[in-house]
Order: C-alpha cells, then structure tokens, then sequence
C-alpha cells in the first residue's frame, strides 16, 4: 500500500521555530518531523512513499533524495501553484490505483498502520477517518458515527453542535480508496475535508477509526513544545497500540459522577469535583483513561442505549470542557435478576461482563492491548475490587470510611490518587 504525505505548510502559526524551512523538517530530537514519520511507515513495511511539497519544498527533497538512505522509496509532487490541500491527490491519481494512506506531515503520530488498514479492508468502505478524543474538543472538529462506526455528521469547529457530544476528532490521517478521486471537482484549490469527506457523511461509505494512539497537531510553539517533551520521555512511541499498554479502569457512579443511585435521568449527571483535574493527570501519565460501568438499568428498560449514551456524551463534554478526555468506555447491559415491568428479556441474562466478573476489564485489555498486570481498577464499591483482582490488576478503592475489601490502596478520591501517582 502507497502511502501519500501531504508536506506543503507553511507553518505560519509556529514561525518563530520554522523560520527558514518548512514546517515538516522541524526538528524533533535531532531530526526533522517527516523524517519521525517515514521512519514509522517503514518499521512496519511501508515503504512506497509519495510526498507533496509546496513552499520551500526544495529543502526536502535536498535532504531525502530517492529515500534510499531512509529504507523507502520516495516520489515528489511539487505544487508550483496553490492547490489546496487535496488538489494534488487529483494530479497524482495515475499513481494511486489502489487503497492507499493519506497523511498530514503538520501533526506528529507513531500508530499501528497494520491494524488501521486492517480495520478499513473489513469496514469495506470508501474512507476511514482515523479518530480520537484530544483535550480541546470544544474547538475542534468533531465526528459523530452510527453503532457500526459509519460517518454520520461531520461537525466543523465553526459549526453548531450538540449541547452534549462524544469526544471524537478527526486526526489527520486517512485510508482512502483510489475510487473517490474519480469524481470531477473544477474548483483551483480543493479542501480535503470540506469538498471531499464532509460530503460522505450520512452515506455510510466512511468509517471511524477510533484509537487512543498519539497523534498531535505541532501548529503552535506551545503544542511543539509538548510534543518535544512527549518524544523525550517516550510517550510518542509508548503510545503505539503495538506496544503494551497500561491503564487506569474507572468505575462510573461513584468515582467519576456523583452517585444517585442508579442513574436514568441525564439531568442527575454531575461530575465529582477535581475529577477531571484526575483523569487530566492521567492523560498526562501515560495510562489509558477507560471507564468500566455496570448499567443494568438497560436490562431492566429504564434507560435505553441511546438515553445512555447521551449521558456518556454529557460526561465526555463535561471532562472535555476542564482539558480530560477519556479513552474508552465500557459498559454491561445485563441484569440477572428477573420480573421488572418493562425489562428487556434478552439482557435478563448472568453474563461474563456484569462486574464482579472481570469481562468488561479483559475485554479492553484485548482490544487495546493492555497489560493488566501494570494497570489499576479504581472504584467505590466491593464488585470493583473484586473485578479488578480477577482481571490481575492493582486495586484501589474510594472511600471517606475504613473498609477493607482486599484493596490494594485505599484514597478518599480519584484526585486524591493521581496526587499520589504525581508524586511518584
């Protein structure tokens, strides 16, 4: 599979640090941005490269030649004129005859492109959007999608949107089927998003591809800066879904929102204070952010999937607001116990999933390869801990009171907790 590496900004926001070259030969530990990015192309064996340069592009393609030097096979495309940022895919289409990756030399990433072009040959669509939740998703693009993954809104930063909204936005990166640039667009420039993808949501040709692996926009001296120091302590690379993970588990009721009971009123959702300040901690750690919920309030027909995922939108825009962002969200539908007026017969089962059972845990440890030996479930209840230990993680329980249910720590709050991790 080509892959095509759009390398034509200016970087006009970080000019004082790309004053003289282009944005993607930054440097970043002793080499530039595009260099970081071919080298993660080729360790897993993509090698046929095209590159699109405009201004100062010369500098480049000084510098990387053929690509022989770097393991790949290098082709150039210059834009002697102004062609948008997807008018070039359209000059190059001979060379594109089949699926390819579409990337964006502005952001710095290290992902698994094996299980990303996995996951588009199986979707079978015409694009699939790589996807992730960030720390300012109140101003950025957001993605909204169906149940089987399938684009249904593409919200702009300057569109409006849902009071309450899933952390998703769109990173930058792409599979794209050569079939989408048979279309004839007659404008000098084309916008890749708003010409191109914007207009297959609702089609149910284009796919979200969600991942928690580091992908980051280096626009501004101050995001740089972070990405410097993400590479020096080597979380750029950690990131990757290739590599074993380590997460934080979080019960919800109790431990993220105050406890009401069982929750089935969306205006009952409150965020505990200095939550969010947590799980900011924890996005800054390195662990993953993933809530592991028991919800029988499915079963028994009290709140439908769509209520509760409204309420899960309400938690992850309320988080999103404070600069936190969780990873993923797990949730039992289930309940064992039977003769509720209005239950859903088929959820009125003894699952593998329903906390104290570690389903939900062991799940998220395959589908985002994390090492559960590394990692903590954190709740407020007895069904956590013992959930926890059965998956073969560390336990910590939240509570004001003296109890003792095997828990490996004890904290009065999330907070309370990442303070302790802080200071090590």
């Amino acid at each position: 599979m080509k892959a095509v590496i759009m390398a034509g900004g200016k970087g006009t926001r970080i000019s004082s640090v790309a004053r003289d070259i282009p944005k993607p030969m930054i440097s970043i530990e002793g080499k530039p941005v595009l260099e970081h990015e071919i080298d993660c192309l080729r360790e897993q064996g993509f090698t046929d490269i095209i590159i699109t340069v405009s201004h100062l592009g010369n500098i480049i393609t000084d510098y990387f030649g053929d690509g022989s030097k770097f393991g790949v096979n290098l082709e150039y495309y210059f834009e002697k004129e102004p062609l948008g940022n997807a008018g070039a895919l359209f000059r190059i289409k001979n060379k594109l005859t089949e699926d390819f990756l579409l990337l964006n030399a502005d952001s710095v990433f290290d992902i698994d492109f094996n299980r990303f072009v996995k996951y588009h040959r199986e979707k079978d669509g015409l694009v699939t959007l790589f996807t992730h939740p960030n720390s300012h998703p109140y101003d950025s693009g957001l993605i909204i999608a169906d149940e089987n993954m399938a684009v249904e809104r593409w919200l702009t930063k300057e569109a409006s949107r849902p009071k309450f909204y899933r952390n998703r936005v769109n990173a930058g990166l792409h599979v794209i089927s050569p079939k989408l640039l048979e279309q004839e667009i007659n404008t000098p420039k084309i916008d890749l998003d708003r010409q191109i993808l914007k207009p297959l949501a609702g089609t149910g040709k284009m796919f979200c591809y969600d991942s928690p692996e580091y992908v980051k926009d280096m626009g501004t001296p101050e995001r740089y800066e972070a990405v410097c120091n993400d590479y020096k302590n080597g979380t750029v690379k950690a990131k990757n879904l290739k590599s074993k993970q380590k997460a934080i588990f979080l019960d919800r009721d109790g431990t993220i929102n105050k406890y009401v009971g069982f929750l089935r009123n969306i205006d009952d959702f409150e965020l505990i204070d200095g939550v969010a300040e947590a799980i900011k901690k924890i996005n800054a750690s390195g662990y993953l952010a993933v809530v592991v919920t028991n919800q029988p309030v499915i079963a028994r027909g009290e709140v439908t999937y769509k209520e509760l995922e409204e309420i899960h939108n309400k938690m992850e825009t309320l988080l999103g607001f404070e600069g936190a962002y969780l990873d993923a969200i797990y949730f039992c539908p289930h309940h064992p116990h039977k003769g509720y007026e209005g239950e859903i017969p088929e959820l009125k089962i003894d699952c593998d999933c329903r906390k104290p059972k570690p389903g939900l845990l062991i799940k998220a440890a395959q589908e985002l390869n994390i090492d559960l030996s590394r990692s903590y479930m954190v709740g407020d209840g007895e069904n956590d801990i013992i959930a926890g230990k059965a998956a073969g993680c560390k336990t910590v329980l939240i509570t004001d009171e003296s109890k003792d249910m095997g828990q490996d720590m004890t904290v009065k709050s999330l907070l309370d907790l990442t303070c302790i991790f802080a200071e090590g």
